[in-house]
């Protein structure tokens, strides 16, 4: 992740408005390093979610006095970092911590039967072009293929949501439901987003 990207987030922080930022490849430790500095000076990680091809977090200024004083401290340390000056270092273990709730939300955005339903779909789709071109004993082989895999997929992103949830619980954030059903992790209780 280039130091551009966060210095353009880091100049728009200055609204004191919250902030939408993402990485050129939008990985989520692309990401998770993004909340990181957020959360050096002054704002606090909210979500992600997806925009087109990309992933995109959502920052907000953060209201605890530990925060607060976290970054007085950074500004006058490092009175360049939006300019071209230099950050504070990367705390490996505060981006992994990100990098798992940024994970966690973004293979929580649909429920396993929307999953089930768009990778049916998907496959299918996937399957129809050699079924017109190759006939139906070919198109209809790729998609059996293919819909034997779907079963794999609900168990490796169970597995992936599992691992990340647990890192989360073991940092001392809380497990939450929206409204709408989908499952979040919160901070605790300092460090909530309001």
């Amino acid at each position: 992740m280039g130091k551009r990207h966060i210095r353009k987030m880091l100049r728009r922080m200055g609204s004191g408005e919250p902030v939408r930022a993402t990485t050129a490849l939008g990985t989520t430790k692309g990401l998770a390093r993004l909340a990181f500095y957020a959360e050096q000076f002054g704002y606090q990680y909210a979500n992600a979610h997806q925009l087109g091809n990309k992933y995109v977090i959502r920052v907000v200024p953060a209201s605890g006095t530990a925060a607060r004083a976290r970054a007085a401290e950074n500004w006058m340390r490092y009175p360049g970092a939006a300019q071209g000056g230099a950050l504070p270092p990367l705390d490996d273990g505060a981006v992994a911590v990100l990098n798992a709730r940024i994970s966690f939300e973004l293979a929580t955005r649909f429920t396993e039967k929307q999953m089930l339903g768009l990778t049916v779909f998907g496959f299918t789709g996937v399957a129809i072009g050699p079924w017109i071109k190759f006939g139906l004993l070919v198109g209809g082989s790729l998609w059996a293929v293919l819909m034997a895999l779907i079963p794999v997929l609900l168990v490796a992103n169970r597995r992936y949501r599992a691992r990340n949830a647990a890192l989360l619980e073991g940092a001392g954030f809380t497990a939450v439901t929206e409204p709408d059903g989908r499952p979040r992790y919160l901070p605790p209780a300092a460090g909530r987003p309001e």
